[in-house]
């Protein structure tokens, strides 16, 4: 074999081990994570939630992630269970019917110089536009409850419509109230 035949092979054969290793991606584990229901609700739920939002690897138990694997969206079964709340709260209905009702919180960081997190012209309950915050839906009127973290650079490029593809997945664990 001469030595250009060889190099060729050696990056080959080094390459072909690494191929199979896709990383995971970090999602801490939540409190309830052994809840047989968060085993029923992750083996249901979706490769894709639309167009270059594809599933990957997590490295905790009842969690997922999807999309850009640096700043995914990412799911997380077994988080505290919210009680009575006037958090914003909304029901996401698929075509099929099943209905998931979601606490919807922004995760935005005031600008500087606003103490109480408002901005000129609007009001401390006033949510952020979109894409400028990222936002964190959870589950309500069911237990275990699940939270969908989608950051900022995806609500930028797409709207947050995606929760009903979770929708079948979430429905495996039966509501004991819902959103007035």
């Amino acid at each position: 074999m001469t030595r250009r035949a060889v190099l060729p092979l050696v990056l080959l054969v080094t390459a072909a081990p690494l191929a199979g290793c896709a990383s995971s991606v970090g999602v801490p584990v939540a409190q309830d994570a052994a809840n047989p229901d968060c085993a029923r609700i992750v083996l249901q739920l979706p490769e894709s939630l639309g167009d270059g939002l594809d599933q990957h690897r997590t490295t905790s138990q009842a969690t997922s992630a999807w999309g850009d694997p640096t700043d995914p969206v990412t799911l997380r079964c077994g988080v505290e269970v919210p009680g009575p709340t006037t958090e914003q709260c909304v029901t996401v209905e698929t075509a099929a019917g099943t209905a998931i009702d979601w606490l919807v919180r922004a995760d935005a960081e005031p600008p500087d110089g606003a103490a109480d997190g408002a901005t000129e012209g609007s009001t401390p309950d006033a949510l952020p536009s979109p894409g400028t915050s990222d936002w964190t839906f959870v589950t309500y009127g069911r237990a275990p409850a699940v939270e969908v973290h989608v950051p900022a650079s995806v609500v930028a490029e797409r709207s947050t419509s995606f929760l009903d593809a979770l929708s079948p997945a979430i429905a495996q664990v039966e509501a004991t109230r819902s959103c007035l």
